[in-house]
């Protein structure tokens, strides 16, 4: 027993010497200057560009359809072979060869039925018709809802979706520092174009696809809606060392990029497009685990159409050809993305 004791007591304080005379350190340190290093490089960050336009605010003239004429029921256009209401005189049996015109002392009761017949059986299905296929062109994209109806309340809709890709999608980089450099974002059409834009160019690269993240949510008023959007945009914006290209309002701002000795490789660029839409549902789910829903919800946002589109702001992640993000930026910085 006392050997024993005497053996364990000779084996710890020769681990002790060689740990000191080696300089040998343990693996928690080890460890902490793994995630010391991780935030140093993490710290640096990468470049952003960034492209906005729109507003929730209200337009002149109470509705949020821009160009769009005065909405108005107009009277039906009767069919000409048969009399409307108003219509004077109204043929009717009898006369001159057969038939004749008038109201005067020959209009009897046979003719008064006769006219609430072709009224009741020919003008009141015309009008009927009319009336349906004028309400039916008001419908809001097959969703039930009168586009005039979700154009007209304050319920707006905050949509965000985040795609990360390869870094060899280098096309994409340069598509979308093309379109914020020549985009109109003053105009509903141009907006409405650039979110098209956007779109197509992350549908043309679905091999590069690797994580996503998509948020929405409904809200009741502008007010609101404008405070949310605010909130993402800031968030993301937060996360780059520098907006080397921006569009807002009109007026496109370059910015150099700070010298960066880190000469890590580019692994991922990253795609954030937030938009504030008249809708009073959701666009997608927002539960996105795969590249057919991925797919489906970038086809959902660029079929949104221009009066619908509010608010539209495009954010990506190295806007400049020579910066990177790596994987552990990846991570760092955007924690809420979900591979694919």
């Amino acid at each position: 027993m006392k050997l024993a004791k005497l053996r364990l007591l000779g084996t710890t304080a020769l681990t002790i010497i060689c740990v000191n005379h080696w300089g040998l350190s343990w693996q928690p340190q080890t460890d902490g200057q793994r995630w010391s290093a991780l935030g140093d490089r993490a710290a640096a960050r990468s470049s952003g560009g960034r492209s906005r336009g729109g507003s929730f605010s209200r337009p002149s003239g109470g509705s949020r359809s821009s160009g769009s004429a005065p909405r108005s029921n107009p009277a039906p256009n009767p069919d000409p072979y048969y009399p409307s209401s108003r219509s004077v005189p109204v043929p009717i049996p009898g006369g001159y060869g057969g038939y004749g015109y008038g109201f005067g002392s020959g209009f009897g009761f046979g003719s008064i039925l006769l006219v609430l017949l072709l009224g009741g059986g020919v003008i009141l299905p015309i009008m009927w018709i009319y009336f349906m296929r004028s309400a039916g062109s008001r419908l809001d994209k097959g969703n039930g809802y009168a586009a005039n109806k979700e154009l007209d309340n304050d319920i707006v809709t905050v949509t965000q979706l985040q795609i990360a890709l390869l870094a060899q999608a280098r096309d994409i980089q340069n598509s979308l520092t093309e379109l914020t450099a020549n985009a109109d974002t003053e105009s509903q059409m141009g907006l409405s174009q650039l979110l098209q834009e956007s779109v197509l160019a992350l549908l043309r690269a679905p091999e590069n696809w690797t994580h996503v993240r998509a948020m929405a949510q409904v809200v009741k008023s502008r007010e609101a809606a404008s405070q949310l959007f605010e909130k993402i945009s800031i968030e993301e914006r937060s996360k780059f060392s520098t907006e080397t290209l921006s569009n807002v309002g009109g007026r496109v701002r370059h910015q150099a990029l700070p010298t960066n000795e880190d000469d890590a490789p580019a692994s991922y660029i990253v795609v954030t497009l937030i938009v504030g839409t008249a809708d009073d549902r959701l666009l997608f789910d927002e539960k996105i685990y795969d590249s057919q829903a991925l797919k489906s919800a970038l086809q959902r946002l660029g079929s949104i159409p221009a009066d619908y589109l509010m608010v539209f702001e495009l954010l990506w992640s190295p806007q400049d050809a020579a910066d990177s993000l790596t994987y552990d930026e990846l991570l760092t910085e955007y924690p809420g993305l979900v591979q694919i």
